[in-house]
């Protein structure tokens, strides 16, 4: 009885070995894992381009995340087991931060918090109106423009009085 229980062992063994053994020497003996995500940069505006940087990835792969459509990860031939690929953020992602979860040779990685999408940065008058400068806000800045204009004008006056004394 234990020799068969034995036998099944080695046997299952075996068989494992077996099926891991052709993906094993595909890749020079070791099976690929991929690891260390990178996003670059870290906080990104809507409809900004993301880097992102897998290691353990040498046959390149795909990455996802609900801020941007899947995105192709192509190996970098640098000597060492990484691929990079870039994403497009959606114009309507929400902002807040978003996982990236990486595919590549069958296995998967998701690092989480990965980069941080901020809300659209408005430019142009003062960046917060819509509807630019009000009369109120014109009325105040031709103010200070005149007060200005006219303070110049009395300090050049003292000045000149000065001269002649």
């Amino acid at each position: 009885m234990r020799n068969t229980r034995a036998l099944a062992a080695a046997g299952a063994a075996v068989a494992v070995l077996g099926v891991a053994a052709p993906t094993a020497v595909a890749d020079g003996g070791r099976v690929p894992n991929p690891s260390n995500i990178v996003a670059l940069p870290s906080v990104i505006a809507r409809g900004g381009q993301l880097t992102i940087t897998v290691d353990g990835c040498p046959n390149g792969g795909h990455a996802t995340s609900n801020a941007f459509p899947r995105t192709n990860l192509t190996p970098v031939h640098s000597g060492n087991d990484t691929a990079r690929g870039t994403a497009t953020i959606h114009h309507d992602a929400h902002p807040g931060p978003y996982d990236i979860t990486v595919h590549c040779s069958g296995r998967s990685l998701t690092r989480p918090a990965a980069f941080t999408v901020i809300g659209g940065v408005r430019g142009g008058i003062g960046g917060s109106s819509t509807t630019g400068a009000t009369p109120a806000d014109m009325a105040i800045g031709g103010s200070l423009v005149a007060a200005a204009v006219v303070g110049s004008g009395v300090f050049w006056m003292r000045r000149r009085a000065e001269k002649r004394i």
